[in-house]
């Protein structure tokens, strides 16, 4: 993560939008109400806008949400690599963000994007393409 703390908060008054605050980071009202893992992050669940399908699961914290907020890109949090990415800045698969939620207890995002070919790193549409388990009982 970058400056700040951990959870990108920061003083400063906020816009009215519920985004920003004066600092540029997530405004302190939506981190009030996040609850993240004890590593400072939220699963995100990226699903295409005018479909309902869903396409993959991430992780944010309070300023991968801010970017995604502030740019329309969905930005997640790689655990692994432990940076930023923009979803489609490699592989030219981008997410335009059209809205974003927190489900009623606040430790899970969903993202509604529309999806520029496969969200998949395996090149599928989706990351929940391998078929369905099969229910036992």
């Amino acid at each position: 993560m970058t400056g700040g703390t951990p959870y990108g908060r920061g003083g400063g008054r906020g816009t009215g939008t519920g985004w920003l605050n004066g600092d540029m980071s997530l405004d302190p009202e939506i981190a009030a109400r996040l609850k993240r893992n004890p590593d400072g992050l939220v699963p995100a669940i990226a699903q295409q806008h005018d479909t309902g399908e869903v396409l993959m699961l991430a992780w944010m914290n309070d300023e991968a949400l801010h970017r995604t907020l502030t740019t329309g890109r969905a930005t997640y949090w790689s655990r692994s690599r432990g940076e930023f990415w923009v979803k489609g800045d490699t592989s030219g698969h981008v997410q335009h963000v059209k809205s974003v939620a927190l489900d009623c207890d606040g430790d899970t995002i969903l993202v509604r994007v529309d999806q520029v070919g496969a969200a998949c790193h395996t090149g599928d549409r989706t990351c929940f393409d391998t078929g369905r388990l099969e229910m036992l009982g």
